[in-house]
């Protein structure tokens, strides 16, 4: 493929192979449900590598694919050497404890640290920041929670997200409505939280709903099941992402599914019907990380859904109609 395709963006982003484009990723890269890329550990040698592989991404179309990372801090920094060590979260959280407006600032200098790093070298975000409560009981999320007081928690997240829109990204918040309770990892299995709504809400939508308040950029739900709610997961839920986020809490940024490889978004079936699910539940993106083959057949998908557009680290609308096509069939095993 010579030249730049002018297209729009499509709802998936996929993940890439390696440290640079193979002739699969330009061929994948160039259809049209494809709105962006994820990059992981496995796409970076050092930052000149970087900046070469994400030039070759954007300059594939026009308007150009978003390029994104888990870029939190802690154990979840996949771009290491070369990048500023950024500390987990917990540590902010610690730091409020002893001085509020300390840790806040800190919070504010790593989000501006973040941005402006990974904006040098052609990344647009990170998803960050994550939004889920330090319960003591979830291992996958542990110390990459800032706290388990909802009120720190949203502190130091829209001070992080603050610093990250002065850097030039967008923040996208995470795991919502909350996975920090439930110890079983998404990853691997479909955790259940039985935790009345009146809980919930007293605690884990805190963070999300002071965010949303603020202007939050984006949100990704959590591949957990919260029974007293909804039967569904809450990125295949109406009920959590239409009738909680939207109307509820009133936020209007973009909603990115989470892998939808992981064990538990498997309940909705194959991985077109992963992503039908989660884009009539109200997703507008939908992630696949470690799937490439190359598109095959596609499923339909009704519903309305926004095209991301991000300026400046703020959202930005392109009018938006029905999705004609919600994901692409892939054949192959993840990574």
């Amino acid at each position: 493929m010579t030249g730049t395709l002018a297209l729009p963006r499509g709802p998936v982003v996929l993940g890439v192979e390696g440290l640079e484009l193979t002739d699969d990723d330009r061929r994948r890269l160039a259809h049209p449900l494809v709105g962006g890329v994820i990059l992981f550990a496995r796409n970076y040698a050092d930052p000149v590598q970087l900046a070469a592989l994400t030039a070759e991404i954007r300059a594939l179309r026009a308007p150009h694919l978003l390029v994104c990372v888990d870029h939190e801090g802690g154990r979840v920094q996949r771009f290491r050497d070369g990048f500023t060590a950024i500390p987990p979260m917990r540590t902010l959280g610690e730091r409020w404890d002893a001085d509020v407006a300390f840790a806040a600032a800190e919070a504010h200098l790593l989000g501006l640290t973040i941005a402006r790093e990974l904006r040098a070298r052609g990344v647009d975000f990170s998803f960050t920041p994550v939004l889920d409560l330090d319960f003591g009981a979830s291992t996958v999320i542990g110390d990459r929670a800032f706290h388990h007081n909802p009120n720190a928690a949203a502190h130091l997240a829209v001070a992080l997200r603050r610093g990250l829109n002065a850097g030039g990204c967008a923040a996208v918040g995470k795991h919502f409505p909350g996975h920090g309770f439930v110890a079983a990892d998404s990853h691997l299995e479909v955790p259940v939280d039985t935790r009345p709504f009146a809980e919930l809400v007293a605690n884990d939508l805190i963070p999300f709903a002071v965010l949303a308040k603020d202007g939050l950029e984006a949100v990704m739900p959590a591949h957990v099941v919260y029974p007293a709610i909804d039967a569904l997961p809450a990125g295949y839920s109406r009920v959590w992402l239409q009738d909680i986020l939207r109307g509820r809490l009133g936020f209007d940024g973009l909603v990115f599914s989470d892998d939808l490889g992981m064990a538990g978004a498997l309940t909705a079936g194959d991985i077109v019907a992963r992503a039908d699910a989660a884009i009539a539940a109200g997703c507008d993106m939908v992630l696949t990380c470690n799937e490439f083959a190359t598109p095959t057949t596609c499923s339909r998908a009704g519903g309305r859904r926004r095209s991301p557009t991000w300026r400046d680290g703020r959202r930005g609308w392109k009018g938006g109609r029905a999705v004609e096509c919600a994901a692409c069939r892939r054949r192959g095993a993840p990574a």
